[in-house]
């Protein structure tokens, strides 16, 4: 036996054991892993509350609505969002700035309410106007108390094994950030979206089609397991899929959305897909080299019309 073949054999047994922790324990397995929803590396509270600020400040740059009619556009507005993380960050801002309601959905109960997170909830306070403050204050149980929760009313954290939402007809608007690539089934999520969405509502995500630390070498060289050893090893960790663009292309056609957007984030080198190309499994060979390279991108839909 090689050493190349010793460490993938360790890395297999290794990876198996705890996803079985993972599938019959897991909130001890997050709460093992420290999984916040952002990654791994340690964070202040500002910086906490800065990333939840630039997710909102992403979502309607890319939709092209300008700061001034942020409010007007989210008037009213239900939203879902997939995938909320440790903390609604995103959903507090959405509901300060004049949506009516955010559904928060996710596979994992990451959610607590720790001294960190509440004070990530002041810094984002502080950062408001006056009007945006009081709304933001209002969507929780008791009045400038964070600790007490969120009032489900304005913000709902619901906990799915698949992190479906379950709704029909009420979203104007769903979003996520870094979530779709960790699903563990692509076509009911979109299918959830779709059916939760109102006629003519947007749906915008931002894609990472990266490994997520689970690469050596070539940042594509993840596709090199076959399906059966990666579900074997990471099916309830919640890390990629490892679906490319063309999946989420297809899916999107069999679902019935309009693409109003789709554009690359960051793209491979050619030299990475030509390396990996020879090895990868039997399920990205029909790949094309082009969508092989995509590492991640925006996405806008639309429902349509009837």
């Amino acid at each position: 036996m090689t050493i190349t073949t010793l460490c993938a054999a360790k890395r297999i047994v290794k990876a198996t054991l705890t996803n079985q922790l993972a599938r019959f324990a897991p909130a001890w397995y997050v709460r093992f892993t420290g999984e916040t929803g952002r990654g791994l590396d340690e964070e202040t509270s500002a910086q906490a509350a800065r990333y939840f600020q630039r997710c909102f400040d992403d979502y309607f740059a890319k939709l092209g609505v300008a700061p001034s009619a942020i409010s007007a556009f989210l008037a009213g507005k239900h939203i879902l969002e997939y995938g909320p993380g440790d903390l609604p960050g995103v959903a507090l801002l959405m509901i300060a700035h004049g949506a009516e309601s955010v559904v928060c959905v996710d596979r994992f109960p990451l959610v607590q309410l720790s001294e960190k997170n509440l004070a990530v909830i002041q810094e984002l306070l502080a950062s408001l106007g006056k009007e945006a403050q009081q709304r933001a204050q209002n969507c929780m149980l008791e009045v400038n108390s964070p600790a007490a929760g969120f009032n489900p009313e304005f913000i709902r954290y619901h906990i799915d094994p698949n992190g479906l939402s379950g709704l029909r007809d009420q979203i104007d608007l769903v979003l996520s950030r870094a979530v779709l690539e960790h699903v563990n089934d692509l076509p009911a999520t979109f299918n959830d979206m779709y059916v939760a969405m109102k006629r003519d509502a947007i749906a915008i995500h931002q894609v990472d089609l990266k490994s997520h630390g689970l690469h050596l070498s070539n940042p594509l060289d993840f596709l090199y397991w076959s399906e059966s050893l990666w579900q074997l090893m990471y099916s309830h960790k919640g890390v990629p899929n490892r679906l490319r663009v063309n999946a989420y292309r297809a899916i999107l056609a069999q679902t019935g959305f309009d693409i109003v957007t789709l554009e690359p984030t960051l793209l491979a080198d050619t030299s990475d897909v030509s390396l990996v190309r020879p090895k990868i499994a039997e399920s990205f060979r029909h790949i094309s080299d082009q969508d092989l390279r995509w590492l991640g991108f925006w996405l806008v839909c639309r429902k349509k019309e009837n």
